[in-house]
C-alpha cells in the first residue's frame, strides 16, 4: 500500500481544507480569559504537525467534489493523550482520503485536559467540543451537501475516547436554545474507534449507533485486549459493530505514506463498512 497511498497524497495535494471554522466564534464556554489566537504547532522530523494550547476549538473542513459526494460526513478527533494533537497522520491525511472518496471530513482541534497546567477536563470541555462539532456540521449540512442523518465521528487514541464518549453522551438537540447550532442533535449516526482509550463507564446498549473498531495486536493491553471485549459487549447488547485487529501492529499507526502491510488498508475497510451500512448511498 505504500506506493498507492503515496500516489494518492500527490494526487490530493490540491485537496486542502476549504476553511477552518471556530466551534464558538465568540469564545468557547469555559475558555474565558484564555488566549484567543491560534494554537501552537510544532512539526516533527517526519513532517507531522503536532498541535497544543487549543483554547478556541475548531474544525478544518474537507469537502468532496460534488460529482463524488455521497452525503456522508465524518468528524475526526486526533489523538495525543489529551496533552497534544497529532493532527497529520490522525487527522488531515484521513480527511483528504475520505474527501477524495466522496465523504465530507472535518478535523477537530479540541481542548486538552492533560496538557501542563490545563484547566480543562475531558468530560467538561473536550467532550462538549466534540458534541458541538457534530451540531455544527449538521447546522450547515444543506450548504455542504451532507445528509444530517449520516454524520459520524472517528477518533484515534485519546480522540477515540471522545468518539466513544459521544456514542452515549449525546442528545437530540436543545429546543429553544439561544444559539441555533445547539438545537441540532449531537448524537453521531456512526462512530469509528481507532486504537482508542476506552472509557471505563462505557456500557453498550441496543440503540447505540453502529461502530467500526480497529487496533493492533501489539498495542497496550487495555486497547488490544479491551477493544475485542468492547466489540463483544456491543454485540451482546444487540448493537452493530465491526472489529479489525491487525497482527504485528502496535499503537499510533494512523495513515502515513510509510504504512505497510494489511494495516495500511484499514481506511479502505472503513469505507467498505460505510457502504455496507448504507451510509454511502446518496439520498433521493
Amino acid at each position: 500500500m505504500r506506493g498507492p497511498f503515496a500516489l494518492f497524497l500527490l494526487a490530493a495535494c490540491s485537496l486542502t481544507a476549504a476553511e477552518t471554522l471556530l466551534l464558538w466564534p465568540n469564545g468557547a464556554p469555559g475558555s474565558t480569559g484564555k488566549p484567543t489566537g491560534p494554537p501552537s504547532v510544532r512539526t516533527t522530523p517526519a513532517g507531522d504537525e503536532v498541535v497544543s494550547a487549543v483554547h478556541s476549538p475548531s474544525l478544518a473542513v474537507y469537502l468532496p467534489h460534488k460529482d463524488k459526494a455521497s452525503g456522508a460526513a465524518v468528524i475526526i478527533a486526533p489523538g495525543g493523550g489529551h496533552r497534544e494533537l497529532w493532527s497529520t497522520h490522525e487527522g488531515h491525511n484521513e480527511a483528504k482520503w475520505l474527501a477524495d472518496h466522496g465523504v465530507a471530513a472535518f478535523v477537530l482541534l479540541y481542548r486538552l485536559a492533560r496538557e501542563k497546567e490545563s484547566t480543562y477536563s475531558v468530560e467538561g470541555h473536550a467532550l462538549p467540543d466534540t458534541q458541538r462539532a457534530v451540531r455544527l456540521v449538521r447546522s450547515r449540512s444543506s450548504e455542504w451537501g451532507i445528509d444530517p442523518a449520516r454524520v459520524g465521528v472517528m477518533g484515534f487514541s485519546a480522540g477515540g475516547e471522545l468518539a466513544a464518549l459521544i456514542s452515549y453522551h449525546n442528545d437530540s438537540g436543545i429546543p429553544g436554545a439561544p444559539d441555533p447550532i445547539d438545537r441540532h442533535p449531537s448524537r453521531p449516526d456512526f462512530y469509528a474507534l481507532i486504537y482508542p482509550a476506552i472509557p471505563k463507564d462505557m456500557v453498550p446498549f441496543k440503540d447505540m449507533a453502529p461502530a467500526f473498531l480497529v487496533c493492533g495486536e501489539n498495542d497496550r493491553t487495555n486497547i488490544s485486549q479491551g477493544l475485542p471485549d468492547l466489540y463483544l459487549r456491543i454485540r451482546q447488547a444487540g448493537a452493530s459493530a465491526e472489529l479489525h485487529v491487525y497482527a504485528n501492529v502496535g499503537h499510533g499507526f494512523g495513515l502515513r505514506p510509510t504504512l505497510k502491510g494489511p494495516v495500511a488498508s484499514w481506511i479502505d475497510r472503513f469505507h467498505d463498512w460505510l457502504g455496507t451500512k448504507g451510509f454511502l448511498t446518496p439520498s433521493r
